[in-house]
């Protein structure tokens, strides 16, 4: 029997590297890509679990699942940061009055 693929390595991956990149721009976008890449990596490890005889990409798997792991962590620990951040200062009001204090100074 001829050996494929696992159905959602690439996709999984690409998710978990875009997740990575949106670390950056906050906890939220990493954590939903992140999340969906670790889903779709465990339901492939379930199938490959099943039958490993049948598919030849399990390494590229194990990194993936890693991958969002990480995106994971890290968008968690931003996402934290930013709410203590926010918290730190008085809360979502003080938060908006400060950000418009800030514009206002930019705009002049």
């Amino acid at each position: 029997m001829e050996q494929q693929k696992l159905p959602n390595v690439t996709l999984a991956l690409v998710l978990a590297i875009l997740g990575f990149v949106c670390c950056c721009f906050g906890g939220l976008p990493g954590i939903i890509f992140g999340g969906i890449a670790y889903f779709l990596a465990t339901k492939d490890e379930k199938l490959y679990k099943e039958n490993p005889e049948n598919y030849n990409n399990y390494s590229t798997l194990k990194t993936t699942k890693t991958v969002s792991i990480i995106v994971l962590v890290i968008g968690i620990l931003y996402l934290a940061y930013s709410i203590y951040g926010i918290m730190s200062i008085g809360g979502w009001d003080a938060y908006m009055e400060q950000v418009q204090m800030m514009t206002e100074q930019y705009s002049q």
